[in-house]
Order: structure tokens, then C-alpha cells, then sequence
């Protein structure tokens, strides 16, 4: 079984290699530590599975999930990440992961992720699970984040985290008038107004670390 391990924090990556040598019979595990190298890996080889985090430097998960996805259709992604599932598993199955494993979960969690997609099933937990059936009978109510694109989710956790309009912008490869209008729908889609207020939301839901 060879697994693609994609995620920025090199004890991460140490960690799940040492759970997948463990549980897993003739595993390869190849890494990488951000999006552009992850992509390269992907374009090299067909890998059986690739487990990926959501916040990483330049591209960020969500992206590189759309990516690889072209690239390779029939590749199973599971997603690996400190934020908050409900804020983010959906987003990623939407795109086409196939599981969302909490790093906060206990190592069994991630094992048992692992199995069920490389048997062709999907992976969420329990607590999500009852979160999504919540919502679609009505008893859910949703965040006001729940609300935006991809894209302005992105731009919201950046300006939370302290980043300018203009770094943003290099960062994202986006000119200055783009972001600022990503700012635009953010502020009216969830009535917030000046950076503190984004950031303070952004804390309070656990976007921003």
C-alpha cells in the first residue's frame, strides 16, 4: 500500500508514519511538506492514498484537494486537521475527499479512517455525523461562515491570522482589487466590518489556529 503523506509539521508527518507502520502490512509512505510538493509527488506516481492537512503555507488543503482531484480522479483523499469538523469536513467531501479525521481524535480514529477508505467507503465521525442529520431536519443551526465560497473562507482565516490585503494577495497569487472584493462579500455576508471583528470571530470557531 503506498500512502502520500502531505502535511507542514514534520512531527505529524513522523507521528502517522509510525501509526501506519504499525497497523498497516508493506506500507510506503512517501511525504511532503506543503501543496507544490505534494502535487509533484501525486503527478509522479499513482498513489493508493493520500492523507492531507487543511492549513498549510501558499495553497491551502481545500485547494489542493480540487487539484489533485484533476489530476488523478479516482486517487482517495483523506483529510487530517486541527479545525473543527464541522467547519470543514463537508467543504472537503463536497470537493471530494473521502474522510475527515480530527488530529484532536485518538490514533485508532485515524486506523480505522485509513481502512474504511482504502475498502471504497467514506469516513466522518460520530459527533459530525449527528451535526449533519442536526442540520438537514432543521434543529441545526449554522454558522454564519457556513455561508461562504472556498475561496473567501480562505481570505477570511488569512485577514483573522493578521495578514494584509496586500500579502494576502502575493500569497494567493490575487490582485490587490480581487481580495479587497473577496473582503467586500465576506463583510456583508456576515455583517462584520473591521479586522478585529474577523478576527475575533474567527478565534470563537476555531478557523485561525
Amino acid at each position: 500500500m503506498k500512502v502520500l503523506i502531505i502535511d507542514d509539521h514534520a512531527l505529524v508527518r513522523r507521528g502517522m508514519i509510525a501509526l501506519l507502520d504499525e497497523h498497516f502490512k508493506d506500507v510506503e509512505v512517501g511525504e511532503a511538506a506543503d501543496a507544490t510538493g505534494g502535487l509533484e509527488a501525486v503527478a509522479r506516481m499513482p498513489w493508493d492514498l493520500v492523507i492531507l492537512d487543511i492549513s498549510m503555507p501558499g495553497r491551502n488543503g481545500l485547494e489542493l484537494i480540487q487539484d489533485i482531484k484533476l489530476r488523478r480522479p479516482g486517487m482517495p483523499i483523506l483529510v487530517i486537521s486541527s479545525h473543527a469538523e464541522r467547519d470543514y469536513a463537508l467543504r472537503a467531501l463536497k470537493l471530494g475527499a473521502a474522510g475527515y479525521v480530527s488530529k484532536q481524535s485518538a490514533a485508532d480514529s485515524l486506523v480505522t479512517a485509513v481502512q474504511r477508505v482504502m475498502s471504497g467507503g467514506r469516513y466522518i465521525s460520530s459527533a459530525l455525523a449527528e451535526h449533519l442529520a442536526g442540520t438537514m431536519s432543521g434543529e441545526g443551526v449554522g454558522s454564519s461562515h457556513e455561508t461562504l465560497s472556498n475561496r473567501e473562507l480562505l481570505v477570511l482565516r488569512m485577514i483573522a491570522s493578521g495578514k494584509t490585503i496586500k500579502e494576502i494577495s502575493a500569497e494567493l497569487a490575487l490582485s490587490v482589487k480581487t481580495v479587497a472584493t473577496y473582503r467586500s462579500r465576506i463583510s456583508e455576508k456576515m455583517g462584520l466590518s473591521t479586522n478585529v471583528e474577523f478576527a475575533r470571530y474567527a478565534l470563537r470557531h476555531g478557523l485561525v489556529d
